[in-house]
């Protein structure tokens, strides 16, 4: 009997030491996962942590461009393309109504000097308008006809006015306080805790035009962004330098005028060289576009 109660104990702590293996795997399992979980949730908090504290400050700008009124000048290549395709559509084209009665009157001329000319093909007494009186009454009322002016130098060379330089797409700057000095810069302001960037783009947009002003921005998303340090005398541990993210509108309608704290000026591309800093100009002037 007591072979097999040796057996029988042999076999039930040999299963005894299977459960406790099994379970000090599980509960080894269990433990890796509770520490992988908080390992994974550890750089999450800190992440939120840092954009709390982080040392570079937000701000949203706007480019506000204008675009052409009336189309630009013919180049001289474009000039000569464009008088090929007259003299092409001239000489493919079929008579027009003008001129078939053009013809009709010419050979009603020349009936009237032959000796076979029949008067009854004249229509009494009502007054025939011929097509040679209306061409000179075209040429008089032509003549009389005073385009309006596509240059203006004195609005033109006035860089406040919106109207200026009609043929080309101008770009608002406004005259800003950073730090001690005043820059030209795109109207920009800084991002408030509850606002979108774009928010932030139309707020700043808002504070330097007039309130009637219409713009339509071109999407949520920053079309570039600006990063610069602050002068290390101005730097601290919890304000190194600031983020600018540009965003793009076009002036839909309305004549902005400037407010009373701001100076504002509309300028060409080729223009925003004199007023802006080099390293300003050169990430701004990748995405303003000559249209």
């Amino acid at each position: 009997m007591a072979a097999p109660c040796r057996k029988m104990a042999s076999r039930s702590f040999s299963q005894l030491l299977c459960y406790f293996s099994r379970t000090a795997v599980g509960s080894g399992a269990c433990r890796r996962f509770s520490v992988t979980s908080i390992d994974r949730a550890t750089p999450r908090a800190s992440t939120a942590a840092d954009r709390a504290t982080s040392p570079w400050s937000l701000m949203a700008a706007v480019c506000l461009q204008r675009l052409p009124v009336i189309t630009a000048d013919c180049s001289p290549i474009e000039q000569r393309f464009k008088q090929m395709l007259q003299q092409m559509e001239l000489e493919k084209s079929m008579l027009s109504d003008h001129e078939l009665r053009l013809m009709e009157d010419a050979e009603r001329m020349s009936r009237r000097q032959a000796d076979d000319y029949d008067s009854d093909e004249d229509l009494g007494d009502q007054e025939i308008m011929m097509t040679q009186d209306l061409e000179d009454s075209w040429e008089q009322r032509l003549k009389n006809f005073q385009p309006a002016p596509r240059v203006r130098a004195d609005i033109d060379e006035d860089l406040t006015s919106v109207q200026r330089c009609l043929a080309d797409s101008l770009v608002l700057l406004a005259e800003q306080q950073v730090g001690a000095e005043k820059l030209w810069l795109l109207p920009q302001a800084a991002w408030q805790e509850g606002e979108t960037l774009r928010q932030t783009a139309e707020r700043a947009l808002n504070s330097v035009t007039a309130a009637g002003v219409k713009a339509t921005f071109l999407g949520n998303t920053p079309c570039g962004v600006y990063k610069y340090k602050l002068p290390k005398a101005a730097r601290t541990e919890n304000s190194v330098g600031v983020k600018v993210f540009f965003f793009k509108a076009i002036l839909a309608d309305g004549t902005p005028g400037s407010a009373p704290t701001a100076s504002l000026l509309w300028l060409k591309k080729s223009e925003l060289q004199k007023y802006l800093k080099p390293a300003y100009m050169m990430n701004v002037g990748r995405f303003i576009l000559n249209l």
